[in-house]
Parts: structure tokens; C-alpha cells; sequence
């Protein structure tokens, strides 16, 4: 771990936190600096509001995940406080060595004996309540049969027949999927009832919204036929435990990270770098979606991670960020699915990237832009998975061809780079290429999102960042 500022900003909730954090530190509110001799705990008083001073702690017995306590009110965490006394580190204060107080030493082994509590419980095999999981199975089969219906009546009849009471009639099978344990399908429905308001309320864009319907439809179908099956056999099969099906996530099942361990769904001591990181929010779900991509140094393997901060909770949950470190993840678990799969870990320990990692990125491109094509085909044809994939492809050179930029390889083929419409968020990011031409030479290589455009019925290069022999330039972020 590395304290600079762009980590302390990586743990603050949000800005203005860090921003008050440096405020309180800059302004001399912190007194009696203390440390223990080993350097993993630092802890000071910090004036506030009240008569007596706050107490406030960072426990660095994991460097990449500070533990920050503080008697402070705040309900923000890490509190302006904690992130003041890190700036207070940072400035390279003087802080005098001292016992550790009893306190925070009672805290240390609770905490250390809820670990081994965690380890020794993820290492038992779990008690399936077998009659309680089959009755859940069962309910969810007959949710199931009651959206499929709905599904194959508006297939049959045509997109044409929805209305304001269609969208009343999504809303309400979407909260009775939500009693039958199926919240995947059910925000499915959701999002159809938004679309169909969308349309009734902008009538010139109907064409482009009924096409995004009738593509939740068809992978919903698709949803509710396989998981028929799969849960029917889940019910006759004595053996009710996970398995690494994708259809227990798409039914809105939400995976731990003790399960994806007992499937053996991760790998150990991976080396991840980001190639880019984006923000969203989901209108439907009321959730900020923080989005990061990887790639596995040892592999090639492109993943995602994805921080999903809902509006009700958004103050506790940490914002995510950008990563311009080598994380060494020891235990890297893996989501089950196709293509980009979401990963996430507990630990892990950042180093600064070499330029032997870069060429190392770099030599993990694949070797042609019909390679990474034909293999964004084999992904998108499933209707259960994402209809885009994260490539990395090598650049021979990028120009102009009329209007449009076209990234071009050492064998001649070319492809056109243009922004997929639900990732930019109101920044184009192909219009930074412009700004970008020493970049785009042989020898680099452009990371995005290729994706089909169902208007233009062709495959495209949604543009993310450029990666150099010395560096990762991105587009956004």
C-alpha cells in the first residue's frame, strides 16, 4: 500500500469528505498524535462541535483495508475525521510512539476473532434446510410460469398492442415475481413498464425503445425457459446445493463469496491491472453502478467489477474508483457466465506498475480485430449474456474515413470505433480521440467494448482507453 492522495480519495465516501478531511488537517484540529512502534495503528484527538475532542484511530494491520474508528456521530464512513488523520500521516506529522490504548486493543481481537470465526465457518459444509429450499424452488417454478405467459402473449401479439395499462400490468406481475423469490425477472418487467412510459411520453424515439423491449423480452424468454428446467430439476434431484449455474444469479439469486469459493468458482494469487472504470446510474433498480475493468496478467482474461451503491443506502456504502496500481489478489473469486465475468476479492496488496507490466498488458492483446470479433460473436449470441464484450486489440494506425474514426490492424482489417449509446453517460468518448494522435501509433493498443448495433446491423468498437509501453491513457476517468 502506498498512501498518497489518490488513495485516500479511492476511501473516502465521497469527495467532499476527503476535501474536509484536508480541511481539518490543514487547520491544525488534530492533537496528541500517537503510534504504536510497529507502525500499524495511529490515533489522535480532533476538535469538533462538542466540548470534548474526538477520538479517532486507522488500524494498518491490512494496508489495503484500513480499519477507522471514531467517536464522532457521523454516519459516513470513514468519517471527515479518519481521512483527516490520514492527511495528517500524508503530511508526514510527528507522531509520538506509544502503548496501544486498551480500547482499541479490546477492538483488535474482537475483530481477529470474528475473522476465525468466519474462516472456521466458510470451511464447515453448510445445513441445507431441504424442505424449506424445495418449497422456495417451488414457488419460484410457478412465478416462473406466470411471467412466461405474459412473456409469449405480447411476443404473439406484437409490441404494437402496448399501452399505459400494459405498463401498469408489467409493474404489477413485477411485484408479485418479487413475492416468488425471482427479483432477476422481476426487474426485467421493470425496466419493459419504464421503457413502455419512456414511449408514451417521447413517441419519436419509439422505434429505438421498442427495440430495446423486444431485446428484454427475448433474453427474459430465454430466462424463463431454461430456469424451468433447471429449477424442476433442482426439486426431483436429492442434492439441493449450488452449482455454477448462470441461471442462480438471473434469477436474482446473489452470490457469496463462501459459495463461489465451495463451487470452486476463483483462482489464487492473480495479478489484475484496470484498464478503465466508468460510472452509471440505473433508473429503474435507483442504484449507482460503479464499473471497473481488468485484466489477469498471468491469463489475458478481461473481467468486471461492479460497486452497486443504491440511492437508500448510498451513504453506506463506500464510493469506488479509478486504480492505477498491479493489485495482487491472493484469493480472486469468480462469478459464474460468459464473457467479461464480475469478479471480487477481500484482500489485496497494490504495488506500483512496472513497465515490464505494461508490455506485458500489451502482449495480451488479441492478435487481430477478426479474432476479437469472432470471438464477441460466440459471446453475444447467448441471449443470457451482455450483448458487448471487452477487447483489447492492437493498433497498425487510427484515422478519419468521412466522418468516422477507424482503428486499423497490422493484417489491413479495420473497424469502425463509435460510442455504445448506454456507456457514455453524457461524455462521448470517441470524440477524445482527437486529442489523442501521438497515442494512436503501432505498438499500442486500444481496450473498449465491441458490441452489435442492432440500427446499423453491424459490430462496432465502443473506445475505453489506450495502453502504452509506459502508461494507460483514458478516455474518461
Amino acid at each position: 500500500m502506498k498512501l498518497d492522495l489518490q488513495f485516500i480519495l479511492s476511501k473516502a465516501p465521497n469527495r467532499a469528505a476527503a476535501d474536509n478531511g484536508k480541511k481539518l488537517s490543514s487547520s491544525g484540529s488534530f492533537s496528541s498524535l500517537k503510534k504504536t512502534e510497529d507502525g500499524t495503528l495511529y490515533w489522535a484527538e480532533c476538535e469538533g462541535s462538542g466540548r470534548n475532542p474526538y477520538r479517532v484511530s486507522i488500524d494498518w494491520s491490512n494496508p489495503d483495508e484500513p480499519v477507522c474508528r471514531c467517536t464522532c456521530p457521523s454516519r459516513q464512513f470513514p468519517c471527515k475525521h479518519a481521512l483527516g488523520l490520514m492527511f495528517e500521516q500524508l503530511e508526514g506529522k510527528k507522531f509520538e510512539v506509544a502503548d496501544i490504548p486498551q480500547d482499541i486493543a479490546e477492538k483488535r481481537a474482537k475483530q481477529a476473532a470474528r475473522v476465525l470465526k468466519k474462516e472456521s465457518e466458510t470451511s464447515k459444509p453448510k445445513n441445507v434446510n431441504t424442505s424449506a429450499l424445495k418449497k422456495k424452488l417451488t414457488q419460484q417454478l410457478e412465478g416462473l410460469c406466470v411471467a412466461e405467459k405474459m412473456v409469449n402473449d405480447l411476443l404473439n401479439s406484437g409490441l404494437g398492442t402496448l399501452s399505459g395499462t400494459a405498463a401498469k400490468n408489467f409493474e404489477k406481475l413485477a411485484s408479485e415475481l418479487g413475492n416468488s423469490y425471482l427479483t432477476g425477472p422481476q426487474i426485467s418487467f421493470m425496466r419493459i413498464a419504464f421503457l413502455v412510459h419512456k414511449i408514451q411520453n417521447n413517441p419519436e424515439s419509439s422505434d429505438s425503445l421498442y427495440a430495446e423491449v423486444l431485446r428484454i423480452l427475448v433474453a427474459l424468454r430465454s430466462t424463463i425457459k431454461k430456469s424451468k428446467v433447471f429449477l424442476s430439476d433442482k426439486i426431483n434431484d436429492e442434492n439441493l446445493m449450488l452449482d455454477d449455474s448462470v441461471l442462480f444469479e438471473a434469477l436474482g439469486g446473489i452470490w457469496k463469496l463462501e459459495d463461489l469459493k465451495a463451487i470452486g468458482s476463483y483462482k489464487e494469487n492473480a495479478s489484475i491491472v484496470q484498464l478503465a472504470f466508468d460510472a452509471s446510474f440505473d433508473e429503474v433498480k435507483k442504484e449507482y453502478v460503479e464499473r471497473g475493468w481488468w485484466i489477469d496478467l498471468n491469463d489475458g482474461k478481461i473481467y468486471q467489477s461492479l460497486n452497486l451503491r443504491p440511492l437508500k443506502a448510498l451513504k453506506h456504502i463506500p464510493g469506488d474508483d479509478s486504480s492505477f496500481d498491479l493489485l495482487k489478489v491472493p484469493e480472486l473469486y469468480i462469478y459464474p457466465g460468459e464473457g467479461n465475468n464480475r469478479i471480487r476479492w477481500e484482500k489485496h496488496e497494490s504495488v506500483d506498475l512496472s513497465e515490464k507490466d505494461y508490455t506485458k498488458v500489451l502482449a495480451l492483446s488479441y492478435e487481430s480485430i477478426v479474432a476479437a470479433v469472432k470471438r464477441t460473436k460466440e459471446i453475444i449470441k447467448n441471449t443470457l449474456a451482455p450483448k458487448y464484450y471487452a477487447v483489447l486489440v492492437p493498433i497498425k494506425r487510427v484515422g478519419m474515413v468521412k466522418d468516422k474514426f477507424v482503428l486499423e490492424d497490422q493484417s489491413g482489417d479495420r473497424i469502425v470505433l463509435k460510442d455504445r449509446v448506454e456507456d457514455v453517460y453524457g461524455h462521448p468518448y470517441t470524440e477524445g480521440l482527437s486529442m489523442l494522435k501521438e497515442e494512436l501509433v503501432e505498438g499500442n493498443s486500444i481496450f473498449g467494448l465491441m458490441y452489435y448495433d442492432e440500427k446499423d446491423k453491424a459490430i462496432y468498437l465502443h473506445p475505453y482507453s489506450i495502453v502504452e509501453k509506459d502508461r494507460i491513457v483514458r478516455l474518461k476517468f
